[in-house]
This record gives C-alpha cells, structure tokens and sequence, in this order.
C-alpha cells in the first residue's frame, strides 16, 4: 500500500467514528475534484456549493459502506464512489427545481440552427467548451452531461431523471443544437478579436 492509500484510509478510518479533524482533511482532499463534478451540471457557484456539501454529507454519513480492502489504488476508488454521490446529488437537485425548469420556451432561432462545415474547434480552448456547456438551460446540460460525459444511455437518463426516452433523446439534440451555436459564436468572436492584432 502506498503512502498515499495510508493516509486515505487512516482519513477514512476517522471519518467512520465522526472524527472532525478527518472529516475535515478528506474535505480539503476532494473539494477541488467535487467542483467540477458539480460545474458540469449547475452554473450558479452558490448552488455548486450547495450540493458539493450535500455531497459530502452523504459521502460522511454512508462511509461505512465504502471497503478500500477491496482496491489496490483507494484513491482513485473513492473518488470514484464519490463520483457516483455528487452525480446524483446534481440529478436529485435537477429533479427538485425540474418544475420550473422544464417550462422554459424554446426560440424558433434556436430550433432552426443553420448547418455549418465550419467547427472552429481547433481553436477553442477547453475552457471556451465547458463555458459553453454551461451557458446550456439546467434540462438541456444535464441530459448532455449524463448523455456525454458520463455515457449514460437514454432509457437510463429517462429513469433517473423521471423524464421520457423521448424528452432525453430531444434535449439532446437541442444540447447539442445550442451549443454548437455557442461556439460558433465564441469562435466567430475570437477569429474577429485575432484580426486585429
């Protein structure tokens, strides 16, 4: 066991008999790695914090229920059990604001987006992309996150999100739509700007 699995499961260990000081390293540990998680699915950094720390409110409390005996490498496997956590802390949090989510109008300019050869994609940065991908509306960025980050299929997005197969396969393809638009903005903006240098 390295020394990094050492500390882990001492953390772990500790977290097991509410131990603050545990608790507290563990949170310093994995908050980086829980906000992304959580930016992928909410834009608003006061409801990003908000379900990080219900997250770890349900890592603390079900911890028990973790067993690094069964890994060679506990770091990467807790914060692939925590993973799973924030995942449906953000579908829970999506399933408890969906009411008025969910009626929000689509603009005829965003169903009739233009098809385009250009992508542009070259050069975006990886920031311009997730940017993007959170300027989609909370339906649509959800179903793509689940849908493309975390290859989900649709019958399973339906399920966890108490939607149909249909609505998912739909806001998908609209995820998809508006953020292809987007970027072509943002790439049309940056091709602009570099034209004056």
């Amino acid at each position: 066991m390295t020394e990094g699995n050492k500390h882990t499961s001492a953390l772990i260990a500790g977290c097991r008999i509410n131990d603050r000081n545990s608790q507290k390293e563990l949170y310093q540990l994995l908050k980086g790695y829980a906000m992304k998680i959580c930016y992928r699915y909410q834009n608003h950094a006061e409801e990003v914090e908000e379900i990080m720390n219900e997250g770890f409110l349900k890592l603390f409390k079900n911890i028990h229920q973790f067993d690094e005996a069964r890994h060679v490498d506990i770091d990467i496997a807790l914060k692939g059990w925590f993973k799973r956590i924030l995942i449906n802390t953000c579908i829970d949090h999506y399933r408890k604001n969906s009411s008025y989510l969910n009626g929000k109008q689509v603009s005829e300019e965003t169903e009739n987006i233009a098809d385009r050869s250009e992508t542009g994609a070259d050069i975006l940065s990886y920031k311009d992309i997730i940017e993007a991908i959170r300027e989609l509306s909370p339906a649509y960025r959800t179903v793509f996150n689940l849908f493309v980050i975390e290859g989900l299929k649709h019958d399973e997005i339906s399920e966890q999100l108490g939607i149909s197969v249909g609505a998912s396969k739909s806001n998908l393809s609209k995820a998809r739509e508006n953020l292809r638009k987007i970027l072509l903005k943002k790439n049309e903006v940056k091709i602009y700007v570099e034209s004056f240098r």
